[in-house]
């Protein structure tokens, strides 16, 4: 096999020539390439300890070598009694019995037979002496003397006993093959006495990232450089799937020390995944040097999936090789779907239990057609059923999967689905909790607080960042409880109330003062007053603005500043006002409009333009009228917070 040449992973399209994917093909396909070569199964067996056999595997079936109970033994406290003694016993016909003098205790084996017309003072758990087939609740008795007790209803034989064998019998199958340990089956295998159980090896997992822009977390921020957020989570999902993470690290992008690494992974381990460095392009080599170490080698280097495109299966004497997209998003959906169910195997696990259930899409989602996408959306209730926002965040996007139930998938045949389709959507887990409300319309850090306030009162909240306007939409349809809102009307110059229909109200919020963002020592906008700073903004080509996305309130405050202009960086359009301040402080953009705070965060200069109103439009006839009055409250007491956050809550001056 020839040899990759000796220059660094991030060597310029000049240098070398453009490298490609292999051919791309489709799921189904890459999946069957990869399985046929792979031929997945459990790992040799292994004996552990009953306390480590937590979250193991049973590799055999385990037989019971014991009866559990292992013997017969009284279920209450009371008195071990023959229960032909008190076939005639009732209310008016007592029946007496005289005590035998010995107390069965648990752990105290019986020495005294129980005779006719006699009982024992036994206590649960105890044995059931010889001659005993039944026994009476202490508190069914009454004491006659010191050597006598008085009963006045019947027993049937056997009553109050757990016989020998009745839980579990000697040589019963206890758990199966394929049995994941939890704390029952630990219980269960205590039960009869077992110390140690044959388990599946766990497979060993080496997760390397690569990149020269990857810092670990807690190491400081440099400029260009981001955290490396696939290692973690890529190592958090191997072990959910029932893997042992052996080998955990983060390489620059040189060839020899990725080489090095992948040698000593592959030799080390049973499976090796990579992520980063899987896409087009001059220095991607990984997929070259993953066919460095056996045959067959890389099987699949591409594949028709959004997210998932670059993906790249490799089988390599005997063991999985995986390179993962370096976006979060893209690399979790392909380890899920196609890595996921090999590894499972691998571990003597079984298939994950996939949960779906139906809901409408609320808004269409474009697709590409020839791949086939999976969008991951949040749920809510809209009337008797089940609504799917899409979570509209790109694939490098490290939230979107906490924020999302599940997904539905696009076929690759088709360029979009369709607002108000039924769609099946797969849930990311099994135990889906509908939230109490769902905040949709403009995101502001102040909501967060209002929302701390609410999950301390045990309310279940829901939080999309919409934009005011589709906030406003989603209410009108029903598909959320309340929508923020921050939309100036330019007819009378307010805010808020003159866009609301007679079927919503206004929870008025908190005060907001946006204002032209810049950074410091800007001679085009420093000292000068908003609109004197925008002209000059405006007059000067080479002056860069950074614009905020359609539907949101602050886009209505900048195209009446605009006036119809546009500047160079209008249509960069981010959703948030920290990706403004972000843009501004980073030298991508000289100017924009945001809050103060975010000015803030940033150390820009701040000219403010308008104290806007951030408020809460709600149906007049709201499908939970309780959650809705706990929003209120907790809005209430938010109020320290979001004064704490530079806001001034309304009503305040």
């Amino acid at each position: 096999m020839s040899q990759p040449p000796p220059f660094p992973l991030g060597t310029s399209a000049r240098a070398v020539d453009q490298e490609q994917f292999l051919t791309v093909v489709s799921r189904d396909e890459a999946i069957a390439r990869f399985e046929t070569a792979l031929r997945p199964a459990p790992l040799s067996v292994e004996r552990v300890d009953l306390p480590a056999a937590l979250g193991r595997v049973v590799a055999r079936a385990i037989a019971a070598p014991v009866d559990a109970p292992p013997f017969d033994r009284a279920t209450v406290d009371g008195f071990a009694v023959q229960a032909a003694d008190l076939a005639a016993a009732a209310p008016g016909r007592p029946a007496r019995l005289t005590l035998n003098p010995e107390i069965v205790a648990a752990g105290v084996e019986p020495r005294r037979a129980v005779a006719a017309g006699t009982a024992t003072p036994i206590a649960t758990g105890g044995p059931i002496p010889r001659g005993a087939d039944a026994v009476a609740m202490i508190e069914h008795t009454d004491p006659e003397g010191t050597d006598a007790i008085v009963l006045t209803r019947a027993l049937a034989p056997g009553q109050n006993i757990a016989f020998a064998g009745s839980d579990i019998a000697r040589g019963q199958t206890l758990l199966h093959a394929g049995t994941v340990i939890g704390s029952r089956e630990i219980g269960m295998l205590a039960a009869v006495g077992l110390a140690a159980i044959e388990v599946w090896r766990k497979p060993r997992v080496a997760v390397i990232s690569t990149g020269d822009e990857l810092l670990q977390p807690g190491e400081t921020l440099r400029p260009a450089a981001i955290y490396d957020t696939n290692g973690p989570i890529v190592a958090a999902a191997v072990m959910e799937d029932g893997c042992d993470v052996a080998l955990r690290i983060a390489l620059p992008d040189d060839v020899d020390a990725i080489r090095a690494a992948l040698r000593e992974a592959h030799a080390a381990c049973d499976v090796v995944i990579l992520s980063g460095g899987t896409s087009k392009g001059a220095g991607d080599l990984t997929y070259r040097l993953i066919g460095e170490l056996g045959a067959p080698g890389v099987l699949v280097h591409g594949v028709a999936l959004k997210p998932g495109k670059p993906l790249c299966l490799a089988v390599c004497d005997g063991k999985p090789v995986v390179a993962l997209p370096g976006f979060p998003t893209s690399a979790m959906f392909t380890f899920h779907d196609i890595v996921a169910p090999a590894l499972r195997r691998m571990a003597g696990l079984p298939p994950r239990q996939e949960t779906e259930v139906e809901a409408t899409l609320p808004v269409r989602a474009p697709s590409e057609l020839g791949r086939a996408e999976f969008v991951m959306v949040a749920l809510a209730r809209a009337g008797d059923g089940l609504v799917a926002h899409p979570v509209g965040k790109s694939s490098g996007a490290v939230t979107a999967f906490a924020q999302a139930d599940g997904f539905f998938s696009i076929d690759a045949l088709s360029d979009a689905a369709p607002a108000g389709a039924r769609v099946r959507v797969r849930l990311f887990s099994p135990h889906l909790r509908i939230p109490d409300l769902v905040i949709a319309g403009s995101h502001c850090v102040g909501l967060d607080a209002v929302a701390a306030a609410l999950a301390d009162a045990g309310v279940a909240t829901r939080i999309l960042a919409l934009g005011s306007l589709g906030g406003l939409a989603a209410l009108k349809r029903g598909e959320c409880d309340i929508a923020p809102i921050h939309l100036l009307d330019p007819a009378s110059g307010a805010y808020n109330a003159p866009l609301l229909t007679e079927a919503l109200r206004l929870i008025p919020g908190w005060r907001r003062l946006q204002g032209v963002v810049f950074r410091k020592g800007d001679a085009r906008f420093e000292g000068r007053a908003p609109a004197e700073a925008v002209a000059a903004a405006l007059a000067d080509s080479d002056c860069v603005m950074v614009n905020r996305n359609q539907g949101a309130g602050t886009r209505a405050l900048i195209d009446g500043l605009l006036a119809g202009a546009r500047p160079k960086g209008f249509w960069n359009q981010p959703r948030a006002h920290n990706a403004v301040a972000a843009a501004i402080a980073q030298g991508r953009a000289d100017w924009g409009v945001a809050i103060r705070p975010a000015a803030a965060a940033f150390d820009l200069g701040f000219l403010p333009l308008a104290d806007e109103h951030y408020d809460f439009a709600v149906s007049t006839t709201p499908a939970d009228p309780a959650a809705l009055a706990a929003f209120e409250a907790a809005l209430a007491q938010a109020a320290p917070a979001i004064r704490a956050l530079g806001f001034t809550p309304a009503g305040e001056t």
